[in-house]
């Protein structure tokens, strides 16, 4: 089959636009977003180019799915799983009482340190901020905590597994861009804390600005056999953070051989509490490969899309367009993130990270910036992507445990304030870029 129509007569700024309104019109219709960049692929391919386009778009795909790094993706998914099914992150939340026992507002506080441990040890968002939502929410509730307050503290802190190596954001990023994955869980160690921080001055701040907000700290004071109780919770997941970003952060093992330490980890903790079985294993393997499967497909569909787009001219069109916007790399950078804040508004993550970095980050290599840093910055403005209306996936997370009478729009209300947060720490990032030690 020959090409049905001459693509350089018509001109890339229209086909651009041809483009984007069929698949906005696509999806309008409820179709999954890795179905629609697919069929968008295939229909302009062969307009445009005809049947000897197609071995150039499974080319693309052949060289997006063959990478040994993507292994790691469904190590840390499954790590994710396994923990979901598991007391580890109830004993690990009980434990965090050694940490914010002593504060008005503690058990927020404890919920945000646990997040990052538990997103330190599988950098899987959704599970997490569930495991929340079933275990702190409740218990924030039933103290008398403002409501708002501990549904934002669980949607931010579950969240914070796009920052905290070894999040699965970064990994993807580093597989579109061509970067190095360790070195992006380098940079985004002291970023991915900060926002940690900015979450734990929060609420301290408004606990003691307004004490109705949190209860006061419980003044009886705990023996000394209860912490050490206590602290025998901490002592299995710190192992396994310790062994699989210490292996990783040391050189010893790359990010996927590390992923596999940490499954094996995961796996022997769930032993030792005497909590395996093999249903466990079957149910944690069967979500692993649904969500997976999903992050494949998705791929495969930006993958292609990309590859058609870039053989009309359309990269190089839309790198003109963006350095034409000004001489100065930083307003060329925010224009960046607003768009991907527009887009993080409706789309996912794994979508946009695989449609716009093969077109953004080659636009930050010839500015001189480095992709690492961008790297980074794309992935505290995913934060962003995760709690922001319409589609903000945080709240839809937290909505599936919450109590009946938490609706969704108290939830995405209840999210401004670390919305707020999320956006100050980008803007930290970028008019600081050495906060990430590049």
């Amino acid at each position: 089959m020959s090409a049905l129509l001459d693509f350089a007569a018509i001109g890339i700024g229209p086909l651009t636009l041809w483009m984007f309104g069929l698949m906005v019109t696509l999806l309008l219709t409820g179709m999954p977003l890795a179905f629609v960049t697919l069929l968008v692929a295939l229909v302009f391919a062969l307009l445009g180019y005809g049947t000897m386009a197609v071995p150039i778009i499974t080319s693309r795909i052949y060289t997006f799915v063959e990478s040994f790094v993507f292994v790691s993706v469904p190590m840390f998914v499954l790590m994710a799983a396994l923990l979901d099914r598991s007391g580890i992150a109830r004993d690990l939340f009980d434990a965090m009482k050694l940490i914010g026992g002593r504060l008005r507002g503690g058990v927020a506080v404890q919920t945000i340190f646990v997040a990052v441990v538990l997103a330190a040890m599988s950098g899987i968002i959704g599970g997490e901020i569930v495991l929340l939502g079933m275990i702190a929410l409740p218990q924030m509730l039933r103290q008398g905590y403002d409501r708002k307050l501990a549904i934002g503290v669980v949607c931010a802190g579950g969240s914070l597994g796009t920052m905290v190596p070894p999040s699965i954001v970064l990994i993807i990023y580093g597989l579109t861009a061509n970067v190095s994955i360790g070195d992006l869980f380098t940079a985004a160690f002291i970023p991915g804390f900060m926002l940690a921080m900015f979450y734990v001055i929060y609420i301290l701040v408004l606990s003691y600005i307004r004490p109705g907000v949190a209860p006061p700290p419980d003044p009886v004071r705990m023996p000394t056999a209860e912490k050490v109780k206590l602290l025998k919770g901490l002592i299995l997941p710190l192992l396994v953070v310790f062994f699989v970003l210490g292996s990783i952060y040391a050189g010893i093992a790359s990010v996927t051989e590390a992923s596999a330490v940490g499954v094996g980890g995961v796996l022997l903790s769930t032993v030792l509490r005497g909590e395996f079985t093999f249903a466990m294993l079957r149910d944690s393997a069967m979500q692993t490969l649904a969500t997976v499967g999903m992050i494949v497909w998705i791929g495969i569909g930006a993958t292609a899309l990309v590859g058609v787009y870039n053989l009309m001219g359309g990269i190089r069109f839309i790198s003109e367009l963006m350095t034409g916007i000004s001489d100065n790399p930083t307003v060329i950078v925010l224009v960046m993130m607003a768009i991907l804040f527009v887009l993080g508004a409706f789309l996912d993550w794994v979508g946009i990270a695989l449609l716009t970095m093969p077109i953004f980050v080659p636009i930050i290599k010839t500015l001189g910036l480095d992709p690492v840093w961008f790297g980074v910055l794309f992935a505290m403005n995913m934060q962003v992507s995760f709690l922001s209306p319409p589609f903000g996936p945080a709240a839809f997370y937290l909505k599936s445990v919450a109590p009946p009478d938490i609706s969704l729009g108290e939830i995405f209300r209840s999210l401004l304030p670390f919305i707020a947060l999320q956006v100050l720490a980008v803007g930290l990032l970028i008019a600081f870029p050495g906060i990430t030690g590049r």
